[in-house]
């Protein structure tokens, strides 16, 4: 149960013009939780980069000149990458411009197909919700998700924001996961949680007299319109 939710940012949209890398990001979901473990590179593509993407994610040439090439970095991507599900949006985008650097850089894995299962979310969002936007921003509308930081696109935020659409998309993420703990035995953790002191008590909310006038007019609303009654109304108290 370990996924890499990834992202590039690029020089232009065509491998076939000669267009590279110039961002990677990548976000860690553990037991459909995010664990604050990421991978993150700017990348020198030795090239220009097309006006239409830098208007999109904003980044330079110059920005980039003291950046590392793609070769330098790739062995310790593929150490964070491997095993794991990826999930991208639109991930034939991002998987030709990966593969194309590995096999630019002579890396023993050029495809990483091979080493990874890759899920794609646009295609998910596409099933879920036919005939709409699925863009990242239109998901993130969709499911409520915060993007007011997304000024320019960026391969680490949209990465971050990409995991939690993907977990709203797939039925949210865990609250608890015990694999995670799984270092731990049974008796370690209840140590751990008695040292954490006691627990305060509870605090009780009553509910108004005008609150429950109001509950029980919609009780009785249910009542009328249901033909099977209502099982919350006084009567069917035990």
């Amino acid at each position: 149960m370990r996924q890499v939710v990834l992202d590039t940012e690029t020089t232009g949209l065509e491998v076939s013009n000669g267009h590279r890398i110039i961002e990677i990001g990548c976000v860690e979901i553990l037991h459909r939780r995010i664990s604050g473990q990421t991978f993150h590179e700017f990348v020198n593509p030795g090239r220009d980069i097309d006006e239409g993407a830098l208007q999109v994610h904003g980044i330079t040439r110059e920005f980039l000149a003291g950046k590392p090439d793609f070769s330098k970095i790739a062995d310790d991507f593929m150490s964070f990458i491997e095993g794991a599900e990826l999930v991208i949006h639109n991930a034939s985008f991002d998987t030709e411009f990966i593969n194309n650097e590995l096999s630019l850089a002579s890396h023993k894995v050029t495809d990483i197909g091979t080493c990874c299962k890759v899920t794609d979310t646009l295609d998910m969002a596409r099933k879920l919700h036919p005939g709409q936007k699925n863009s990242l921003d239109a998901l993130c509308k969709r499911y409520e998700i915060d993007n007011s930081a997304r000024t320019y696109h960026g391969a680490l935020l949209d990465a971050q924001i990409l995991a939690d659409v993907y977990l709203m998309m797939t039925g949210g993420q865990s609250v608890l996961s015990l694999h995670a703990e799984s270092g731990q035995t049974a008796g370690q953790r209840r140590a751990a949680a008695q040292s954490a002191g006691p627990r305060s008590e509870l605090r009780v909310i009553k509910a108004s007299d005008d609150e429950l006038a109001a509950h029980e007019v919609f009780l009785e609303k249910i009542r009328k319109e249901s033909d099977a009654g209502c099982a919350w109304t006084s009567e069917n108290e035990p």
